[in-house]
């Protein structure tokens, strides 16, 4: 199975965080999975991958050529498809994966989650997708939709497209179980309530 991640690629953040982004790199190889990833050195996203690495993996970075300065990409450690866009990498990253995790990050981070949460209400694929809540990251994230769906903003149903895990155990069971593509019949009726 390709695994995709996003994540931060800031380094200044609180060691834990890289600690679970490296374990679950490691669970991913030892899982006989691939990771499928931006392509970055830095920050979550290279420490995920440095994960599968040392589990035995060879991961797949996908990033926009203008991302190809020294110390930015994993190149040489991964294979390695460049694309001329943001949006081309995006696209790609999900054509690539057969599921998403997403590790706490920033605004990238959340958009991609996004793009592909709002893929899967609208039928658009019906890949498993998981929020890896190290230190409780995303538990602002899940309150803000939980809030959507309370307030008819969105189909509570929505909630079923995706798991918050404490773990990355969690996460990677999560998004590796038999998937029966749970409201795949109803298409775009995750829009009723």
């Amino acid at each position: 199975m390709n695994i995709c991640i996003f994540g931060a690629s800031s380094d200044r953040i609180d060691p834990a965080y890289f600690d679970a982004a490296y374990e679950l790199g490691v669970l991913i190889a030892r899982g006989g999975h691939r990771l499928v990833f931006g392509g970055g050195s830095e920050g979550l996203m290279g420490a995920c991958a440095r994960g599968v690495l040392s589990g035995g993996g060879r991961p797949l970075g996908v990033a926009p050529r203008f991302f190809d300065e020294p110390g930015i990409l994993m190149k040489d450690a991964c294979d390695f498809v460049f694309t001329d866009t943001m949006a081309e990498r995006k696209t790609r990253l999900e054509d690539e994966a057969d599921a998403f995790i997403a590790l706490p990050g920033g605004i990238g981070t959340f958009e991609e989650f996004m793009e592909v949460l709002t893929l899967r209400q609208l039928g658009r694929h019906y890949k498993p997708i998981a929020l890896l809540n190290t230190l409780g990251y995303f538990d602002a994230l899940e309150t803000m939709l939980r809030e959507a769906s309370e307030k008819g903003f969105m189909s509570a149903r929505v909630h079923r497209c995706y798991a918050l895990c404490p773990d990355p155990a969690a996460a990677l069971s999560h998004v590796t179980r038999p998937n029966d593509a749970p409201d795949a019949a109803s298409g775009l009726s995750l829009y009723s309530r």
